[in-house]
């Protein structure tokens, strides 16, 4: 059994009532025009997703990467894409940490052995002997929102696989490998859109390594409603919109690291920010109505940290000033 730790999420952290600091959702709900056109799908519920569909998304995606719609496999949301993994029957991982858990979960639950290599510091990827024939990263990593440099994950050893689930927050994307051919690289549209009761993603790759990911999945594996979201999503006015909603929280991110000054781990490059406060932070935070992400769940870190998602400035000062009150009080 795989611990229970590795499958805690910022969602569990979030109890209902809670100032919401703990998931990386940038908007409560999807925006007006998104919900319209899901609203306008719900009247083809009744009758099964259609190869249509499933190919007008594939090419809408493999139109915003540059790639071919043989290099798309579209997904129940960035986890399911992780649960995957397995069929590629590696027979030695690596998983860069501190970083998201789900793969680590999928691959032992497989029984295919881990090898964890720890970043520390300022959690920068280094030269670090590894063997093993899949590595595994975020980029930007959750949670110590570090944007890693393409040519710095591409000499990890074996099948690289890049977890980019909050590169479309990075204005530009300049260190994404969504173009490389040799790469397989996940990317989630739940966290932009507001989509995270939905679930929609998708892997980009090459044609063989995608079949066997998607070997034995049922029919009809992805719902209408996603189709129609991943399709709207990738579409040209959407991926200007995004483009401007990562402009700002980049923008918001450096205003919540001025704003935690040397309580900061790693200045923020994703929409959340690592930071390290005396033990009991957290809970003290929860009784003044503040959640945020523990992160002793993730390998490599402990107690002292928390992931706390960036919001604009008027609400991030509710948890800046929270904290504060709460420093104080520890002291």
């Amino acid at each position: 059994m795989t611990s229970p730790d590795l499958r805690h999420h910022g969602d569990v952290d979030a109890a209902p009532g809670l100032a919401d600091f703990a998931v990386n959702v940038r908007v409560p709900r999807p925006p007006r025009w998104l919900r319209d056109r899901l609203a306008a799908a719900l009247d083809d519920l009744g009758r099964y997703p259609s190869k249509q569909a499933e190919q007008s998304a594939r090419e809408a995606v493999a139109r915003r990467h540059g790639r071919s719609p043989d290099e798309v496999l579209l997904l129940n949301g960035a986890a399911e894409g992780f649960a995957l993994l397995p069929k590629l029957s590696p027979r030695r991982v690596a998983i860069v940490h501190p970083g998201f858990t789900e793969p680590e979960v999928a691959f032992r639950d497989a029984g295919i052995p881990i090898e964890h290599v720890l970043l520390d510091g300022d959690f920068q990827l280094r030269n670090t002997h590894v063997e093993a024939d899949l590595t595994v990263i975020g980029n930007p990593t959750n949670p110590t929102s570090v944007l890693h440099a393409g040519e710095a994950l591409k000499a990890l050893p074996g099948k690289l696989v890049v977890d980019e689930a909050f590169m479309d927050a990075v204005p530009g994307e300049p260190e994404s490998l969504a173009h490389d051919p040799d790469v397989l690289v996940l990317r989630s549209l739940t966290k932009t859109w507001g989509l995270a009761g939905l679930r929609a993603g998708y892997f980009l790759g090459d044609p063989e390594t995608l079949a066997k990911l998607a070997h034995g999945r049922p029919h009809w594996p992805v719902g209408s409603l996603t189709l129609e979201a991943i399709t709207a999503c990738c579409e040209p006015e959407a991926l200007k919109a995004s483009e401007q909603f990562a402009k700002e929280a980049e923008e918001h991110a450096a205003y919540a690291a001025q704003q935690l000054e040397d309580l900061v781990v790693v200045p923020p490059k994703a929409p959340f920010v690592l930071i390290r406060v005396p033990r009991g932070t957290r809970e003290a935070l929860r009784d003044k109505g503040i959640a945020a992400r523990r992160c002793d769940t993730f390998p490599g870190l402990d107690d002292t940290y928390l992931r706390v998602a960036i919001r604009p400035p008027e609400e991030f000062a509710v948890f800046v000033d929270a904290l504060r009150v709460v420093m104080e009080e520890l002291a």
